[in-house]
């Protein structure tokens, strides 16, 4: 009995042994194929890294870089003074609306403001939403374009000196006396004109003076057309637009019943308000229009053509020969009028001396010889 249960244990002993042996071969078998997966992974990775892994993250970027820009931006295009979303499933345009100072009004007035806005809601078959952009007042446009009047004054000023430089010198008096009034009236607005460009300037350095604009957004589905399957795009973007523009420019006539004006914007104005919503801080140093017109959306930018600066160099020689040309015709009429008029002068005096040799016989010799001399005397001709 004892030797069945000794060979039993020894037996159990064996079976436990080979087990262990069986799972530790298999674990150091699997060890060395994943040692050989791992180097094989690194060596392909290391022979082909060069090549494939700048062209791998340009793609990822470019994919996650695109994937959430459209996400961020949260529309398609702006089309035709539209803002199309959700996959041109939503079409919305824009009211700009110039408010009204409500608190300056009287009890009448007031009341008709309030009757006008309670129309206005009235008449609203469709939803609408309110939106208010707070930004920087910008004066720089008005800047420049201050700047470029007082830069084409100064032009005009210098060649019109130069006139009457030419004029002294032929001793043309009254031209140039003509030509100093203007000059003298001329400068008098450049120095005004100065002055309002350098006190807009200073006060566009103050970045307190906020503007605020008010905006009325207004929306269309295309579920509202119903069954859109045998139309094309292009078609569904017409109809769409027709659609939201009679809406909108129904708010617009409502809205003036209370005394506000409402314009739409178009594209160019949509994007600027797109561009001053995502840009806050960036619309004040770099505005929409400066930034196209800098072509940061282009890829390469170019020079003005050559026919253009051609076109631009004749322009300014026909503009400096036709003041030449103005100017001297300018002189050679006043000297043709000088001329006649010294020649009317001279057939007045011929004509009085004639009727007075028709009087002679009734004259004595000394009045007839003191009134000659008195018509030589007051009828000579005037110098001018």
């Amino acid at each position: 009995m004892k030797d069945n249960q000794t060979l039993v244990f020894v037996l159990i002993g064996l079976i436990i042994l080979l087990v262990a042996l069986i799972v530790g071969l298999i674990i150091v078998i699997v060890k060395i194929f994943k040692d050989r997966k791992i180097r094989k992974q690194e060596e392909e990775v290391s022979k082909g890294k060069k090549s494939s892994s700048s062209e791998t993250t340009i793609k990822a970027t470019s994919y996650i870089t695109r994937s959430s820009m459209d996400k961020f931006m949260e529309f398609d295009e702006i089309k035709d003074g539209m803002i199309i979303r959700k996959n041109r499933e939503q079409y919305v345009m824009v009211i700009r609306c110039r408010g009204v100072n409500y608190d300056l009004m009287s009890e009448e007035e007031k009341n008709a403001v309030e009757a006008g806005f309670v129309q206005f809601l009235n008449t609203l078959r469709f939803s609408i939403q309110l939106y208010v952009q707070t930004s920087s007042l910008n004066f720089r446009e008005i800047t420049e374009n201050y700047q470029k009047r007082i830069d084409n004054m100064r032009r005009e000023i210098n060649k019109l000196e130069v006139n009457l430089k030419e004029a002294e010198r032929r001793m043309q008096y009254d031209q140039a006396n003509r030509i100093a009034y203007e000059i003298r009236r001329r400068q008098n607005v450049l120095e005004y004109g100065a002055d309002i460009a350098d006190y807009i300037g200073r006060m566009g350095s103050n970045r307190n003076i906020l503007q605020q604009k008010n905006y009325i957004i207004i929306s269309y589905y295309k579920s509202e057309l119903g069954r859109t399957d045998t139309f094309s795009q292009d078609e569904l973007d017409n109809m769409c637009f027709s659609e939201l523009y009679t809406r909108t420019q129904t708010a617009v006539r409502t809205l003036s019943s209370c005394g506000v004006i409402g314009k739409i914007l178009d594209s160019e104005e949509l994007a600027e308000l797109l561009y001053v919503a995502y840009n806050r801080d960036d619309s004040e140093l770099i505005q929409l229009k400066q930034a196209l017109n800098a072509e940061y959306d282009s890829l390469y930018s170019t020079g003005k053509d050559v026919i253009e600066k051609r076109k631009e160099q004749l322009e300014e020689a026909i503009e400096d020969e036709a003041v030449e040309l103005a100017t001297n015709s300018i002189d050679k009429a006043d000297a043709r009028i000088k001329r006649m008029l010294e020649s009317k002068d001279q057939m007045v005096l011929d004509k009085a001396m004639e009727i007075i040799d028709e009087y002679r016989d009734e004259m004595d010799d000394r009045l007839y010889n003191e009134t000659k001399k008195q018509i030589q005397k007051d009828g000579r001709p005037k110098k001018r």
